[in-house]
């Protein structure tokens, strides 16, 4: 039988730089780009520590300039957006670096939509928005979870709806990623445990997704195994650098696969989470992952029975649907393990608005590619299980 006519696209940076040390660099690659002086995207955290500094150091080293703009909140919002152009602007950048995790790049990518297409950020909510390219981009990468280092995902929260704009664009596609285990030494226990889950909930997301592909298969499933080895060892030991490390790979692998087959439900419903109560991204998806799992579990339950294995879970003798739920069980379980919260009413979540959330979720474009279709009703069903 011919298979229906349908065509793949595979996005990723053009250049990727990993392993210890590898963000010394960053001068040289942003000359490369012919950037000569750089607006750097952070967090007040990120600034606080020194980190900002130092990356700032590494351009002057390179002969470039640089000028620190740390407005980037947690789940930034198009307030952010707008206060990074007007510095990009007034201290007359030719190019971006972004440095932190999710929320630094995805303000820095804001920012840089902006300046290449012009108008407003909510302007590029939906898919391939844009219209010309952003400046030379670089994004360096602090923590082992979100991946938006190097993906063309950019997640804005619409500060009149409360809801979290997903912006899918291929010219947000960072010029360079960097993942530098060094900048990731300084995570809290917490931090490490959630931006993990993040990054399995990508793999796991995107491996049953309605379009993946041998390759997007080939990333989530490596991300799966070495997450499942090394996440409980980085979040006990934080300079635990080969632990480190094995992260590092295990998100940008995530990333590679979720940027291309992309994601489903736990992140549709996530982003909700974030934008009505601006909860930590990566924590949301960890409470929802093990139920949307079950949720999705009879659309392709062969899928999880590979990643039971991938989990490293022994399924001789079992089932498929056996299988599929000590996938589940096993996710559960490391979860446990490495100290996220139980359930959404931990986290403050209200009944009274998950119709409204999941109404949200019904238009987020993560769910397009879920693996089984849901009813408003069977969303808001999913967000009482998690409670």
């Amino acid at each position: 039988m011919a298979l229906a006519e349908q065509t793949y696209g595979f996005f990723i940076p053009t250049v990727s730089l990993m392993g210890v040390g590898c963000a010394k660099e960053t001068g040289d690659q942003a000359k490369a780009l012919g950037a000569s002086k750089l607006l750097i995207v952070t967090d007040a955290g990120m600034k606080a520590l020194g980190v900002a500094d130092i990356v700032k150091g590494y351009v002057e080293n390179a002969g470039l300039q640089a000028v620190i703009f740390a407005g980037a909140e947690p789940n930034p919002t198009d307030k952010n957006v707008a206060d990074g152009v007007a510095a990009y602007q007034e201290n007359q950048c030719d190019g971006i670096i972004t440095l932190g995790g999710g929320s630094s790049h995805d303000c820095g990518k804001g920012v840089g939509l902006v300046i290449g297409s012009g108008g407003n950020i909510r302007d590029f909510e939906g898919l391939n928005k844009s219209t010309k390219p952003m400046p030379p981009f670089l994004a360096i990468n602090t923590t082992a979870g979100t991946a938006s280092e190097m993906t063309r995902f950019c997640i804005i929260t619409n500060t009149d709806t409360h809801v979290k704009m997903a912006i899918v664009d291929w010219r947000c596609t960072p010029n360079i990623a960097i993942n530098d285990p060094v900048l990731m030494v300084g995570m809290p226990p917490s931090l490490t445990a959630a931006t993990g889950m993040d990054a399995l909930t990508h793999a796991v997301e995107a491996y049953v997704s309605t379009i993946a592909t041998p390759i997007t298969d080939a990333c989530a499933i490596k991300a799966i195994e070495i997450i499942a080895e090394s996440l409980r060892p980085a979040v006990a030991n934080g300079e635990n650098m080969q632990a480190r490390d094995q992260m590092a790979y295990a998100e940008y692998l995530a990333g590679m696969a979720f940027n291309n087959a992309s994601l489903g439900y736990v992140h549709a419903m996530a982003h909700q989470l974030g934008g009505f109560y601006n909860l930590p991204h990566g924590v949301c998806n960890a409470v929802l992952l093990p139920v949307v799992c079950e949720f999705n579990a009879i659309a392709n339950v062969k899928r999880f029975a590979d990643i039971a294995v991938a989990l490293g879970e022994n399924i001789e003798g079992l089932s498929d649907v056996e299988a599929a739920e000590v996938a589940i069980a096993a996710i559960r379980r490391l979860s446990a393990d490495v100290g996220i919260p139980t359930g959404l009413t931990e986290l403050g979540v209200q009944e009274k608005d998950l119709e409204t959330m999941a109404g949200n979720a019904q238009k987020d474009a993560c769910m397009l590619t879920n693996p089984r279709k849901a009813t408003l009703q069977q969303v808001v069903a999913i967000y009482k299980a998690a409670m």
